[in-house]
């Protein structure tokens, strides 16, 4: 008697407990999780971000004064049929530290490219609303490219065969023309930093376009009519006046040895610093070497 209580007892414990377990289903657990902001990593000077290769451009800017001609300091106005530029080795550079063009030295980079190895442009190329000359585009790893380097080197053929820049056109003033002709054959590099203007260059990001640019300030050389005599540009500048002053039978073809025999050394010596200085990245200097010729 005694015993089949006990398994009444234990029926009805078994009973009980599956009622309870069916009373209460078990609800699954759902785990939840906050997105994370999608990380980004900024691109800081010689780093080079893994990613898909884009393309980069070389351009070479001689701006309006190029152009649209313009007004010398000493009003002569003054428009360019060509200028003719015979490019070397181009680099650009991935810089760490920012290169400081006026500090001298190379820039500092881990990570470079080679624009373009030798090519000749014509900066007047184009009406007066065409964009700067694409003297290359190339294949580039993205990154920041913060400094550019580029030579001027002596042509083999044509017009620039032995020399680095051939400016022609016409200067007028009053009722005096001289048509020109001015040969350089001082081969130079320039090393400069970022970029100086409205809008960033070099910033390549993965897979995209970006451009670089050597701009070129001719109005260093001949000065600008349309701002005051004291500004420091029209102090520096040479003019078109000691050219006018040695041109022959009312034209000028002149070479640097021409210009050394018939300008004055001031005049001369003026004209080489300037030309040393002439290549820009937009408004922003870079440091010109003479090469050995």
């Amino acid at each position: 008697m005694k015993k089949q209580q006990i398994q009444r007892s234990c029926l009805m414990g078994f009973m009980v407990a599956t009622l309870i377990g069916c009373s209460q289903p078990q609800t699954p657990t759902v785990q939840t999780s906050t997105p994370e902001p999608p990380q980004t990593t900024p691109i800081t000077p010689n780093q080079t971000t893994i990613g898909e290769v884009g393309s980069m451009q070389f351009r070479a800017n001689g701006e309006d004064f190029v152009r649209k001609g313009l007004v010398s300091k000493d009003g002569w106005e003054i428009n360019f049929d060509h200028v003719y530029l015979n490019f070397g080795e181009a680099i650009a550079y991935q810089s760490d530290p920012p290169y400081n063009a006026e500090a001298g030295g190379k820039p500092m980079a881990k990570t470079n490219i080679s624009l373009v190895d030798k090519k000749t442009v014509d900066l007047a190329e184009g009406d007066e609303n065409a964009q700067a000359i694409i003297v290359n585009e190339v294949p580039a790893p993205p990154g920041k490219y913060n400094a550019i380097s580029w030579n001027l080197n002596k042509g083999t053929e044509g017009i620039l065969a032995g020399q680095v820049m051939v400016l022609e056109g016409v200067a007028k003033k009053g009722d005096q023309q001289v048509p020109f002709i001015l040969k350089f054959d001082q081969e130079m590099q320039f090393l400069c930093g970022d970029y100086v203007g409205e809008e960033r260059k070099g910033v390549l990001p993965p897979g995209g376009k970006a451009d670089l640019e050597a701009t070129f300030h001719f109005d260093h050389l001949f000065g600008d009519g349309k701002i005051a005599a004291t500004e420091e540009l029209n102090t520096t500048a040479l003019g078109f006046e000691p050219l006018a002053a040695i041109a022959d039978q009312g034209e000028l073809s002149a070479d640097l040895p021409t210009l050394k025999q018939k300008l004055s050394d001031a005049d001369y010596q003026k004209l080489m610093v300037i030309l040393s200085n002439i290549g820009h990245v937009g408004e922003g200097h870079c440091q010109g070497l003479t090469l050995n010729q």
